[in-house]
This record gives structure tokens, C-alpha cells and sequence, in this order.
């Protein structure tokens, strides 16, 4: 519900700003803004809530969040208005638009404030009605920057006028305190009721799809319960073949099957420890959103948090990056330290123009140089990976190695080869010798 005419006239006779200056302007929300005027001694803030149904003018007693950055409007109202003196605050006419002139050394300014909640704005002007900015730029009512404002102009029609009166509402003190009160509990879009609702159909829906994705996930789970045991069956088989093929092979496709469901195992429980951060992370998002009592600071919180878009879906969240990550200056290095991580590492996190490197002849891990746009690979980075690749492969003993590196984007799988074996191409040759004041300063850049 928004104000009527006679409640903004009351409103503005208490808060008796002619004469006052303004010093801050702070803009919550793209629909919300705090005015910090100061006058005999005292500073009182003015909210200016533009949401439909909820269109209003008041002092407000709560804490005023500031937005994450700085917003277009609270921007152009701090190097243009504020440090100003208001010489005319006024309703025009009863027509809920609010009018306060604001003087600046060499300039005036009209600042128009519309409560209508259908057509709701705050316009500033010049002296002619040139408007110079809007809260809400709207090209359709030519209500941008260099249109036209003369709402004085306006003609009143002749159809009779819906009468008005101030409402009762609970509590003590001034009516700007009671309109505080209501429109922070119960009065629209900007309350806790309104908020706390739009918080819970936001997360609680996020929360029932986290917590089905994971029982599926727990059902895969156990259906590779029986891996270990395909290993047992296998080494029973071994040790009691004797010279028997037949036996060696089946032996030998019972350790094949229980790689393969180990792996998967492996895979689905760390999908498991991801959905279980996530859920409690999303708990107590919301039990901390449910627990504000500033509507202003909530109402923040849910557009930080992605009010009005769910929580991304588990199967869809960015997972933990798996192996190593070290962070040398402004440069990623990421190690993969086995054929699950290597392979994941290659499917998710890395992109075409990110440098691989790996040992030659010996088994190791894939080593990741993350691009930088426009940057080439200083040598001291492509030292360090170099000596990353050396150390976490077969061949560490040796003390040094020669490698392969080439873009990612020169990679291809080996057909019908195993998890994360891929072939370079365009690769290039580099002989690394294993450095131990380079590992240890590098084990202090591990992320």
C-alpha cells in the first residue's frame, strides 16, 4: 500500500527540511535511496522507496546498507546535489508528487519525486525543466536525460477525487516513525514478511534439489558397494589357479571391473562432498536471512545473493578444482597428481590456450600453465611448472627430466586409451633439472 496525498503532506511537515542541507545520497537498491539532510544540530535520513506498491517518502530510523558498488543515480545525486540547501520542499498539489528545490552555489536544482506505484520515479531538473537525470530512465514517457518535466504544468481533469485520510496506524511518536514501523513489518515489498517469504521460496527450492540430487547420488553410491569385493574375487582366483588361463583371464576382468568401479566411486563421493558443502552452505544462507530484522539490510542480502534466481542446482555447480594449485605471482599453476584428476582437469578447468606439460617416458602428472590474456609464459613461470612436472612424475628420482609442452588446445585423446592419456601435437622439448630452492619456495605459493 502506498501513501495517499494527506500522508506525504504530514510527512513532509515533520520532517521540516527547508533549510536543511543534504550530505549524503545512498542508493540501497536500484529502487531505493537514503537522503542524509543535516539542519539546527540534526541529521535525519529520508527514504525514498520506489517499489510497487510500497511507493513512499519518510524518515527512516534503521541502518542504511550501501549498495556492493556504487550505483548511476546515488553517483550523479553526490557530485551534482549533495552539500546543497533545500529552500522549497512541497507536495504539488495532492497529486503525490514531491517537489524540493535544492541550491547549489551557482546552480538550482528541482528534485521530483513521483509516488505513483505504477508510474513511480525521482527526476532532477534544471531551472527550465531540462531534465538532467532519472532514478528510472523510461524513453516511453521521455523521461531521460534532455527530455522535459514540468509536472507544475500538469492540468488537474475534472473527475471527482477519491477521498483520503491519514491513517492509524500502531505505535508511538511521530507519523514518520509509525510509517517506518509498518512499511519495515508488514506495509509491501519492502517488509520482512515480504522479504523473509521471497527468501524462503528462493532457497527452500534450491534445498529440495540439492538434497534429491544427492540421495540419487548416494544411491549410485552404493550400487559400487560390492567394488572392493571384486578385488578379493580376483586375488581368491589368483592364488588359487595354479597354471590355469582361464582363470588368469577372468582374474584379470574382475581387477578391470573393479577399477572401473572404483574410479566411479571415487568420482560420485566427491560429487557427494560437494553437494554436502553446498546444502550446508545454502542452510545457512538462508537461517541468516530469516534472522535480520532490517528489511533495508535484507533486501541487500537477497540481491547479493541472487534474489529472485534460485541457487544453482548441484549438477550444474562449479565444482572444486581437483590437484594442486599454486599461485605465483599473477600467474596459475595446477597439478593433477593421478589419471582421475588429469582427466577432470581436462574436461573442466582448463581451455584451449592454457599451456600442458608432462614428462616424457615416464608416467606423471599433466602440469597446467592458466593464460593470461595477451601475456606470454615468462621463463621463471614455465621453470616452475617445468620443475612441478619433474618432481610429481616416475622419474623425480633421476633429478632431472625432459618434458613435452604445447597448448591444450593441441591435445587429442588416444582412442580407446586410458582415462586422461592424450597425444600432443606442435609440442615443444624441455630438458628440466630439479631445483630445490625453486620446489621449496614453490610449496609457499601452494593455494
Amino acid at each position: 500500500m502506498s501513501l495517499n496525498w494527506k500522508e506525504i503532506n504530514l510527512i513532509l511537515d515533520e520532517l521540516d527540511l527547508e533549510g536543511a542541507q543534504m550530505q549524503s545520497a545512498v542508493q540501497s537498491a536500484f529502487d531505493v535511496l537514503i537522503l542524509r539532510f543535516h539542519k539546527k544540530g540534526e541529521t535525519k535520513q529520508v527514504l525514498i522507496s520506489l517499489s510497487s506498491g510500497a511507493c513512499r517518502i519518510h524518515e527512516t530510523f534503521r541502518a542504511v546498507p550501501k549498495s556492493e558498488k556504487p550505483l548511476r543515480f546515488a553517483q550523479f545525486l553526490s557530485s551534482k546535489i549533495v552539500n546543497g540547501w533545500v529552500t522549497e520542499i512541497c507536495q504539488l498539489g495532492d497529486n503525490r508528487i514531491v517537489k524540493i528545490v535544492v541550491k547549489r552555489p551557482d546552480t538550482i536544482y528541482r528534485l521530483y519525486i513521483r509516488l505513483w506505484s505504477n508510474a513511480a520515479n525521482f527526476i532532477v531538473t534544471d531551472e527550465d525543466g531540462v531534465i538532467l537525470d532519472a532514478m528510472r530512465r523510461q524513453p516511453k514517457r521521455k523521461e531521460i536525460t534532455g527530455g522535459i518535466f514540468l509536472p507544475e504544468n500538469i492540468k488537474e481533469d475534472d473527475k471527482p477525487k477519491r477521498i483520503f485520510e491519514v491513517r492509524e496506524l500502531p505505535g508511538e511518536g511521530s507519523f514518520n516513525k509509525k510509517i517506518d514501523e509498518f512499511y519495515a513489518s508488514t506495509g509491501g515489498a519492502l517488509s520482512l514478511d515480504a522479504l523473509k517469504e521471497q527468501a524462503r521460496r528462493d532457497y527452500e527450492g534450491s534445498l529440495g534439489r540439492i538434497t534429491s540430487a544427492l540421495e540419487r547420488l548416494r544411491e549410485k553410491e552404493a550400487s559400487f558397494a560390492n567394488a572392493f569385493r571384486l578385488k578379493e574375487q580376483a586375488d581368491e582366483i589368483l592364488s588359487n589357479m595354479g597354471n590355469d588361463k582361464k582363470s588368469a583371464v577372468m582374474a584379470q576382468e574382475f581387477y578391470e571391473q573393479y577399477k572401473k568401479e572404483k574410479n566411479a566411486l571415487i568420482s560420485i563421493q566427491r560429487e557427494i562432498a560437494d553437494g554436502e558443502q553446498e546444502l550446508k552452505e545454502v542452510t545457512e544462507k538462508l537461517e541468516k536471512l530469516l534472522t535480520e530484522t532490517n528489511p533495508l539490510i535484507l533486501a541487500k542480502l537477497l540481491k547479493k545473493g541472487g534474489a529472485g534466481r534460485p541457487v544453482k542446482q548441484l549438477s550444474k555447480k562449479e565444482k572444486t578444482r581437483p590437484g594442486l594449485t599454486f599461485k605465483c605471482g599473477d600467474w596459475l599453476i595446477i597439478v593433477g597428481r593421478d589419471a582421475n584428476e588429469n582427466d577432470e582437469l581436462l574436461r573442466r578447468f582448463v581451455k584451449g590456450n592454457d599451456l600442458w606439460l608432462h614428462a616424457r617416458d615416464y608416467h606423471g602428472s599433466y602440469v597446467f600453465i592458466k593464460q593470461r590474456a595477451g601475456k606470454t609464459v615468462p621463463l621463471d613461470i614455465l621453470l616452475n611448472a617445468g620443475n612441478l612436472a619433474v618432481f610429481y612424475s616416475k622419474g623425480r628420482n633421476n633429478g632431472a627430466g625432459d618434458l613435452f609442452y604445447t597448448q591444450v588446445k593441441y591435445l587429442r585423446r588416444a582412442k580407446d586409451g586410458p582415462k586422461g592419456l592424450v597425444i600432443p601435437t606442435q609440442e615443444k622439448n624441455l630438458h628440466v633439472k630439479l631445483d630445490d630452492s625453486r620446489l621449496r619456495l614453490l610449496e609457499n605459493c601452494k593455494v
